[in-house]
């Protein structure tokens, strides 16, 4: 008996690795050599591509392919409908499998829904990626980008709340610092 929980209508390949308390929902496909976290939440119509890794308690939204190539770290939350790439250039009669590119999602960062990350990207620990949003180049850690292409429009605390001027979370306290238009908490 297993320590996770499959949907009876979804698709676990030989050769992938779950980790305890994950839940994978209706009609899922993961493949061999995927790697998923413990206590995630795969969401229904959700494919999981060969060399993907999510870390812990992440939480995969409903209809969305995560292509060879991506690693999601913990606490990473991904919207309903979101899209990865894997090829800058693809073409339906070009083999471009050797060409795919990396893309790492840090920590805590939350995707929108709809939105599109172009592969080749880091996006930053707690970033917080609108929905709808193309984004083409890396996104700093805390920042708030939407549009297409997506370019900042803010800061983002840890917990979510939109940072103002003071860059002290209403929510929670924490305060932040700029630094080489890099946001970063205070000691």
């Amino acid at each position: 008996m297993s320590d996770y929980f499959v949907h009876e209508s979804s698709y676990i390949d030989e050769g992938c690795t779950i980790g305890a308390g994950t839940k994978i929902w209706h009609v899922c496909h993961i493949m061999p050599g995927a790697v998923i976290g413990e206590n995630c939440s795969i969401g229904q119509n959700v494919f999981i591509d060969r060399n993907v890794h999510i870390g812990n308690r992440c939480k995969i939204q409903n209809n969305l392919d995560i292509c060879s190539g991506v690693q999601l770290e913990d606490d990473v939350f991904v919207g309903p409908g979101c899209g990865f790439t894997n090829v800058r250039n693809p073409r339906a009669a070009v083999e471009r499998k050797n060409e795919f590119l990396k893309t790492l999602v840090k920590k805590g960062a939350t995707i929108g829904a709809n939105a599109t990350i172009v592969c080749g990207v880091t996006l930053g620990e707690y970033c917080f990626i609108g929905a709808g949003a193309v984004v083409t180049k890396n996104v700093p850690s805390y920042a708030c980008v939407v549009g297409n292409p997506a370019r900042q429009i803010g800061w983002h605390c840890a917990c979510g709340e939109k940072l103002h001027k003071t860059l002290q979370c209403a929510r929670c306290g924490l305060r932040y610092q700029l630094s080489n238009h890099q946001l970063e908490k205070c000691l």
